[in-house]
């Protein structure tokens, strides 16, 4: 079990090391970096594609290339650590799924719209729903007035980052995260709704 851990921990450790240096301008530390965390990239790839209509155009693997490739485009990056280098590649992978979809919207207007329900509890299957460019432009008003709670839905949500992992991410306390995170919910539920009435 120790060794587990231990294992984990230096694993972790690693993917840390290899981002500071990226960061500082080590080209060859992505290289290394990739097979460490491809795994994981599937992993929240597979996590946002779930969520896609079946026979979406794009695959898990297309999408973690789409993102690679932003991800060297972004050049210098202050990393912190796993976490938040997990936050920011599902944000790109959401970044990448919206910019489809509203491609594909406006080559034809209401085709592959999205469903998304942020928890079955806010927003149940037979309740209201939304596609993945209103949560998006939800998010986006959400941000300009709680950033950090958009943050948690992006990390949480579309990221699969824990209570704890967001925490670390953002700095704040595990009890702040599940407060913005219900407070979020709430939010993106009324701006939704608001949303869905006002195109009727």
């Amino acid at each position: 079990m120790s060794n587990t851990v231990s294992h984990g921990s230096e694993s972790s450790r690693r993917v840390t090391d290899l981002l500071l240096s990226w960061g500082a301008g080590d080209e060859s530390a992505l290289t290394q970096l990739v097979p460490l965390v491809f795994d994981e990239l599937r992993r929240l790839a597979h996590r946002h594609m779930r969520s896609q209509r079946d026979g979406h155009l794009l695959q898990t693997t297309a999408l973690v290339n789409e993102v690679y490739v932003r991800l060297i485009d972004l050049g210098r990056v202050k990393w912190q650590d796993r976490g938040h280098f997990l936050a920011m590649a599902s944000r790109l992978m959401r970044r990448v799924l919206v910019d489809f979809a509203r491609a594909s919207a406006a080559a034809k207007r209401g085709a592959g719209t999205v469903f998304v329900a942020l928890d079955e509890t806010v927003v149940g299957p037979a309740g209201p729903g939304a596609d993945l460019v209103a949560l998006d432009d939800a998010l986006q008003a959400l941000a300009k007035v709680e950033p950090r709670r958009s943050q948690v839905v992006e990390m949480k949500f579309f990221g699969g980052l824990t209570i704890d992992e967001t925490a670390d991410v953002l700095g704040v306390s595990p009890q702040t995260v599940l407060r913005d995170w219900r407070l979020a919910k709430v939010w993106l539920l009324r701006e939704l709704t608001r949303q869905a009435d006002s195109s009727d």
